[in-house]
C-alpha cells in the first residue's frame, strides 16, 4: 500500500488591514482544500484578528513574535504561503529583504527556499501610485510571487473599494501545492 501523501502547510501571513478580520473565512476554505494552516502575523496584523479562534480553527497558535533560541518549533514547515492582506509596509520591506519581524523573516526565507507563494496586497489608493511600492510588486512578481492585485478596487479609489480579493487567493491555492516529490518535507 503507497504510502499517504502529508497534508500540505500553509502559511497565512496577515498584515494590519480591516481584510485581516475576515482571515476565518479563508482559513476555513483553505483548509476544506486539504491544507493544513499556520497563521503569522505582523505585530499590527494582531490589532485586527481574533487570534483564538484562528488558532482554534487551525489546531495552531497564531505566532507574531520569534521564538526564543531553546524553544521548540510549534508549527510544522511550510510548504506554500499566502499574503492576505500583504501591507504597503509588508510588500517594500519583503521585496527588499528586510526581515525585522517574524513575518518578514519568513517570507524572506521562503523566497531563499522558492516555496510557492501568493501576495494580496491591499494598501490605499495613494500608497499603490508609490514609485516604491510599484518597484516592489514587480520585484516580487519576477521572483515568481503570485500578486493578486488590482489598484481599481482598492479602498479610497474612485468607483473602487471592492471587496479584499479572497476568492481569487482561493483559486490561488491549487497552483501553490507541492507537487508529489517535488520536494523532500524539511
Amino acid at each position: 500500500m503507497p504510502a499517504a501523501q502529508p497534508v500540505p502547510v500553509l502559511y497565512v501571513v496577515a498584515c494590519g488591514g480591516p481584510p485581516a478580520r475576515q482571515l476565518p473565512e479563508f482559513v476555513g476554505s483553505a483548509r476544506e482544500q486539504g491544507w493544513d494552516v499556520c497563521v503569522i502575523a505582523t505585530p499590527d496584523g494582531t490589532k485586527f484578528l481574533d487570534t483564538a479562534r484562528l488558532a482554534e480553527l487551525t489546531g495552531h497558535p497564531v505566532r507574531s513574535q520569534y521564538k526564543g533560541a531553546d524553544d521548540p518549533d510549534v508549527l510544522p514547515p511550510a510548504d506554500a504561503f499566502v499574503v492576505a492582506p500583504a501591507s504597503f509596509n509588508t510588500v517594500n520591506k519583503w521585496a527588499l529583504g528586510i526581515s525585522d519581524t517574524l513575518a518578514l523573516g519568513l517570507l524572506c526565507e521562503a523566497l531563499g527556499l522558492d516555496l510557492p507563494m501568493a501576495a494580496a496586497p491591499w494598501p490605499n489608493a495613494p500608497l499603490a501610485r508609490h514609485p516604491a511600492f510599484q518597484r516592489s510588486l514587480a520585484a516580487l512578481r519576477d521572483w515568481g510571487v503570485r500578486v493578486i492585485f488590482d489598484p481599481d478596487r482598492l479602498p479610497g479609489v474612485a468607483g473602487g473599494g471592492a471587496p479584499f480579493p479572497w476568492g481569487d487567493l482561493l483559486a490561488a491555492l491549487p497552483g501553490l501545492r507541492p507537487r508529489p516529490g517535488s520536494r523532500p518535507r524539511r
